[in-house]
């Protein structure tokens, strides 16, 4: 099983970019989701679950560790005004240490979003992600089926199935080390229309839910920053 693609999103439910390398610390990979966009009136975070749009905007990490937005049109989101004026309400690019509180929010009926109701939850503390125990999420390419890979915004694509029975082991990823703790929940998300021809699909969600138990994915936790390369070989660790 070895490293197929190596993803960095650093703005939450934004496209992100694809990496030869990266250095992967304790919050996972170096600058993943280090931003989110914030809503100035509910102050909740955005994400395409809320704000489908979010997902025709990309990002790219800058090398100041600030954040590039692109937006949908080609032009770059220079300040929260842009992003306000594209968004249709009052919104505020933060960082991870410009923000204490992440409610973020998901539909109890991904069927029937529109008309029913919509499930607060708590974010991780350090990068933006739905799990502390997802810092770094890894895919394999198998598991995908015939979806696009867009969909589920792994930071690790493999080459070979089989990462389910990571779940509860210690893995080398290149120098680093990881503790596998977790398959990873599906929502709304993976069920959005994208760019490059992506359509809105119910049956992505109601495919893993009928026949994966809803899960799609593995997330870890960082026991040993170390930097990750395209080809690197995952390889089980023992005590």
């Amino acid at each position: 099983m070895r490293v197929l693609e190596v993803w960095r999103y650093p703005v939450k439910s934004l496209l992100g970019e694809r990496l030869d390398e990266t250095r992967i610390g304790v919050e996972g990979v170096e600058g993943d989701r280090r931003y989110a966009i914030f809503d100035v009136a509910t102050g909740f975070g955005l994400t395409a679950r809320r704000a489908p749009e979010l997902l025709f905007a990309s990002a790219r990490l800058r090398s100041d560790a600030s954040a590039e937005i692109t937006l949908p049109d080609g032009s770059i989101a220079t300040d929260d005004e842009a992003l306000s004026s594209w968004l249709g309400r009052e919104v505020t690019l933060r960082s991870t240490d410009q923000v204490t509180q992440r409610r973020f929010e998901n539909p109890e009926d991904f069927e029937n979003e529109a008309t029913g109701r919509w499930e607060p939850f708590e974010g991780s503390s350090g990068a933006f992600q739905d799990s502390r125990n997802a810092a770094v999420s890894l895919l394999s390419r198998p598991s995908m089926r015939r979806w696009e890979q867009q969909r589920f915004r792994a930071n690790i694509v493999l080459d070979a199935g089989g990462e389910d029975e990571l779940v509860g082991a210690r893995i080398a990823l290149g120098a680093a080390i990881l503790d596998v703790r977790k398959q990873l929940d599906r929502c709304v998300m993976v069920t959005r229309p994208q760019p490059g021809g992506i359509d809105r699909d119910l049956d992505v969600l109601r495919t893993i839910h009928r026949e994966l138990g809803g899960c799609l994915a593995i997330g870890a936790v960082v026991v040993q920053p170390g930097l990750a390369r395209i080809g690197d070989e995952l390889l089980p660790q023992t005590d």
